[in-house]
């Protein structure tokens, strides 16, 4: 069962109707905001002129091109469409559906790491938050203070964030009862509700609003100025281009997409930014895996890799690509003997040792899930009814399951615990030329010893959680922990090859069992590949601003602070330009 089969298992079904958002209308159909700046990239000029390009309109692109669009012309390019018309996208009750599309055209891009660990990358406007469970928590502390920002900024942008984007969830009997098991096993204290990042248990955010519409990155293009502002969809950045010539540095001046006919485009900076390279600029904020790779694509990378394809090397950067890290998360199935309601993540153990334990529940969308794996949910069904039979043969016989398959096979839900950091880092390369070809990628899983070490006490928190008191009426007494392991190592989850018997340890069942959160991050790190400005080592009016310039996963989810860093990173880069130009700032 792979990470899509986890987060699909836990979709439910939740109607609502028209909403209304500031004031911008949506459709009846759930259209979402009808925004006259945004275009398919077919009806773009062959030749076009910005202050700002920006390359993704992710979780940071999104609210870093409304910031820059209040006083100048920005062009946001998206390689995907639209998340607004697709119910698979802003309905709850379609969650899953996009993940488990495999399509050309899908949403979701599907990849599997060099590890063996099935994972998906975001193809649509909104990026990951048009896409994932939910879940909205901000940074801890510390991360905030050692990524060097200011702490009072930091809590505003995420204050202007929330007000579009971010819900008190509704939490019913699947969620309390872990939040009262997390206390039970001595996760304390008891934080409430909140989206701050404390030690303890606590109930987070979510982006699906009390009528189960989700809200993304997306929603925050309504605080844009229309008049500066330029979206284009299935448009496909292949190239960043530099002046070298008589320059100290290579100075980025355009790009070069391709639109879904497959027409190039070309868009360059002002005439201005040419001439005072510190002013107009390029922005990278596409992604993880799509940052690094367009740098290498366009010439700044490790030489000999660049070369190996017949890549002009503007740049010889070492370290693009580098550090790349993806938290690995373990889920364990637990069936219920009675009727679990349908949650996403909504209540964490923020433990101390470096794990986060979390939990979903429902099952209604496996079939869809096992086209991601090449399953069938026979696979499944024959492992449940294993469990069912031989795990407590006095209470269900194997004709009462065969019979009841379909709904009690799949009844309960997970539990989930995730690695903090983590501290394992991999590597990225370059495979092909091709911008639409996902690159190669290696995270390492467990190769630090801590890592795996917090998985196997997260394992034994989420033990004590099934076994409390406030979990007893979603659990059968007479099944041990042992079997709910042994129905995970029994299905393929991944395509890790397997190195020994899982019941042998935890140890063993962790790495056997690995999956993806979606949480990697990496490649374009502060200090390696960019500055602290975010400005790319090497090269002028070039910057990367997304999760690939994280050395860990902030919070519990990543989601709020890279939307917070998008808004963050434009409001300084504003200030920065006013000082130059007025020499005032706001």
């Amino acid at each position: 069962m792979s990470t899509f089969v986890f987060w699909i298992l836990i979709a439910g079904i939740v109607n609502f109707g028209s909403l209304c958002l500031n004031g911008l209308s949506y459709t009846d159909d759930q259209r979402g905001p009808k925004y006259a700046f945004v275009h398919e990239a077919t009806s773009a000029p062959a030749i076009s002129y910005y202050h700002y390009i920006i390359v993704g309109g992710g979780a940071a692109g999104c609210p870093l091109a409304t910031t820059l669009s209040s006083n100048y012309n920005v062009l946001l390019i998206e390689r995907g469409g639209s998340p607004y018309g697709n119910p698979n996208i802003t309905n709850l009750n379609s969650f899953g559906y996009s993940l488990s599309d495999i399509s050309a055209n899908s949403p979701s891009q599907r990849f599997i790491s060099e590890d063996g660990v099935v994972n998906s990358r975001a193809r649509v406007l909104g990026g990951g938050t048009s896409l994932n469970a939910g879940f909205y928590s901000r940074a801890e502390t510390k991360y905030v203070k050692d990524s060097s920002w200011d702490g009072k900024l930091v809590n505003e942008f995420y204050e202007w964030v929330e007000k579009i984007v971010a819900f008190k969830p509704k939490v019913e009997a699947w969620q309390s009862a872990l939040r009262d098991g997390l206390l039970e096993a001595g996760v304390l204290p008891n934080n409430g509700f909140t989206f701050d990042h404390i030690n303890g248990t606590k109930i987070g955010g979510t982006i699906f609003d009390s009528n189960g519409h989700r809200h993304t990155a997306a929603d925050l293009l309504q605080y844009a100025n229309p008049k500066r502002l330029t979206v284009l969809l299935h448009a496909t950045v292949s190239r960043i281009l530099f002046k070298t010539k008589g320059k100290q540095k290579p100075v980025a001046y355009g790009v070069i997409f391709t639109d879904a006919s497959g027409i190039k485009h070309k868009a360059y900076m002002n005439k201005e930014g040419l001439e005072s390279p510190n002013n107009n600029e390029i922005i990278l904020s596409a992604g993880a895996l799509g940052s690094p790779q367009l740098l290498m694509l366009s010439g700044v990378g490790p030489a000999a890799q660049l070369r190996s394809l017949n890549i002009t090397v503007v740049v010889d950067q070492p370290l693009v690509g580098q550090g790349m890290s993806d938290n690995p998360m373990n889920a364990i199935f637990i069936p219920s003997p009675i009727d679990v309601e349908v949650s996403l993540v909504q209540v964490v153990g923020i433990t101390e040792f470096g794990s986060y334990i979390e939990a979903t529940s429902g099952a209604n969308y496996i079939e869809r899930a096992m086209k991601i794996i090449g399953n069938d949910t026979k696979d499944f069904r024959m492992a449940s009814l294993h469990l069912y039979t031989n795990g407590s043969p006095k209470q269900r016989t194997p004709i009462e399951v065969t019979t009841n398959l379909n709904s009690a096979a799949f009844k309960g839900g997970f539990m989930l615990q995730k690695v903090v950091g983590p501290l394992s880092t991999g590597f990225l390369e370059l495979k092909t030329k091709n911008p639409n070809a996902n690159p190669l990628v290696t995270f390492n899983y467990f190769k630090e010893p801590e890592d795996i070490q917090r998985c196997v006490s997260g394992v034994k928190t989420i033990e004590k959680v099934i076994a409390s008191r406030a979990f007893s009426k979603f659990r059968y007494d007479d099944i041990p922990f042992q079997t709910l392991l042994d129905l995970i190592s029994g299905f393929p989850v991944n395509l890790v090859p397997k190195t020994g018997n899982d019941s042998t340890s935890l140890e063993q069942f962790c790495k056997n069992t690995v999956m993806t959160l979606w949480h990697y991050h990496g490649g374009c790190q502060v200090g390696k590949v960019i500055d602290h400005d975010y400005k790319v080592l090497g090269v002028d009016s070039l910057r990367v601003i997304d999760g690939s310039t994280y050395f860990g996963s902030p919070g519990t989810n990543p989601q709020a602070t890279t939307m917070m860093l998008g808004r963050y990173m434009g409001i300084k880069i504003l200030n920065e330009r006013r000082l130059r130009l007025h020499g005032t700032m706001e």
